[in-house]
């Protein structure tokens, strides 16, 4: 069975899976509940001056019947003292020493961060995690967004933590910025051990249409909100591979942004998350999640030879690459499993209306496609010479593995758009001609 204990920038926990820093780990009965299920680590709400929240706080984004598929909130960093939050870090950290109990701290001046660092140690706590990255509520004082999204500032403050840290500093960056890489870098200059990505994404999730006013509202009112939720992966797994690829980074990072289940975690091993963090899947399903999450990623690691998580972490990178690099004449065309299709033809409406018309409805019995399990129904024909290898088909496609993606031997070197055009300007390639 594969070893999921990770050592993250000094930080120790028996597996990958940490509670982010969000309402599941608010209270000292959360991380109780949370490290009974299973999970290796919590950090902990963001403490600082205690706040005033709002009534409503979150909304979100329904797709296709999924709900939660993106999550909104206007929540703001703990409405609890000071004091409680650090006294309750103390009495998890020392219910369970083999769990990582990581404060995520927010403050303002040099003193502050100083005072805040001296609770964070002596309440026990494994690590501390900055937050530079609320993007709502906390910005508009100064603070998270604000100071995520000025890399000289932000390296200023870092600067100021490093000053006194007895402890690993997690820096958790915004994505509401043009290139992450750059607050990164930032956090690396300043001495930070760590960094943490993505926090959430400035949103409106929907209108209210009979009051026309956004959720969630507040007694007439909205605001934006931060935008998390299987919805963001996609964004998070890009800037993770920003920070993961770049050079001037190289630091452990925690992996945060729709991970909802084994495979999403694993995805973001692979990208190069040392540890993930899961929020919304626990808000919508509860902490036992993590069950699973630590079968089955134990689960694929075996069935890959793999024996631990640093096997798998950043494994993915070296397939990564600028598009002036790819294989121009490379090749992939559909192929359809007839004994599995229902003739739905969602394949041919897409590919007619919105690819390259590369695919004819067609009489299955008179062309032999099939063994005429839809008689008098016409069904999706691959047009082989006009398919693009698009994948769109294979995308709409509501049956498992019905059209699947095959290799075409082209005949043809590799040639990347790098080389074509190295090669018209040492005149040994023709200008493609233009395609009608």
């Amino acid at each position: 069975m594969a070893d999921l204990s990770i050592n993250f920038a000094g930080i120790k926990s028996p597996n990958p899976f940490w509670v982010a820093s969000a309402p599941p780990s608010n209270t000292a009965y959360q991380c109780h509940r949370a490290f009974e299920a299973g999970w290796g680590g919590v950090v902990w709400k963001t403490i600082g001056d205690p706040i005033l929240n709002v009534s409503s706080r979150y909304s979100s984004h329904t797709i296709n019947g999924t709900r939660m598929a993106g999550f909104n909130n206007i929540e703001l960093i703990s409405d609890r003292s000071i004091e409680t939050n650090f006294r309750e870090i103390k009495e998890c950290a020392e219910a369970w020493p083999d769990r990582a109990v990581i404060a995520s701290l927010m403050t303002d001046t040099r003193e502050n961060w100083h005072e805040m660092m001296q609770r964070a140690v002596d309440s026990g706590a494994a690590g501390v995690e900055l937050n530079f990255g609320c993007p709502h509520g906390m910005c508009e004082r100064g603070m998270g967004s604000a100071v995520g999204q000025n890399p000289d500032v932000m390296e200023t403050i870092v600067d100021w933590v490093m000053e006194v840290a007895q402890l690993p500093v997690i820096v958790k960056l915004t994505p509401n910025i043009t290139d992450v890489t750059i607050p990164a870098r930032a956090a690396k200059r300043a001495g930070a051990n760590a960094i943490s990505l993505i926090n959430t994404i400035n949103s409106i999730t929907k209108v209210d249409l009979d009051r026309l006013i956004p959720e969630p509202y507040v007694d007439g009112k909205s605001a934006h909100g931060g935008y998390c939720g299987p919805a963001v992966k996609p964004i998070a797994l890009n800037m993770l591979e920003n920070c993961a690829s770049d050079p001037e980074v190289n630091l452990p990072i925690s992996g945060i942004g729709g991970i909802s289940n084994w495979r999403d975690a694993a995805e973001f091993i692979a990208l190069g998350s040392g540890s993930v963090q899961v929020c919304t899947a626990i808000m919508h399903y509860g902490f036992r999640i993590v069950e699973d999450m630590i079968e089955g990623l134990s689960d694929y690691l075996d069935s890959k030879g793999m024996h631990s998580i640093t096997e798998l972490q950043g494994k993915a990178l070296k397939t990564v690459d600028r598009w002036e690099n790819l294989n121009l004449n490379y090749k992939r065309i559909a192929a359809i499993d007839y004994d599995s299709c229902i003739g739905c033809n969602l394949c041919f409406v897409a590919c007619e209306d919105g690819a390259h018309q590369a695919i004819a409805l067609t009489d299955a019995a008179a062309r032999g496609l099939g063994p005429g399990r839809l008689p008098g129904k016409p069904i999706p024909e691959i047009k082989e010479t006009e398919c693009v290898g698009c994948n769109l088909c294979s995308i709409v496609c509501p049956v498992d593995n019905c059209i699947t993606m095959v290799d075409v031997d082209t005949g043809k070197d590799a040639m990347s758009w790098k080389n074509y055009q190295e090669g018209l300007n040492a005149g040994t390639i023709s200008k493609i001609p233009a395609h009608h």
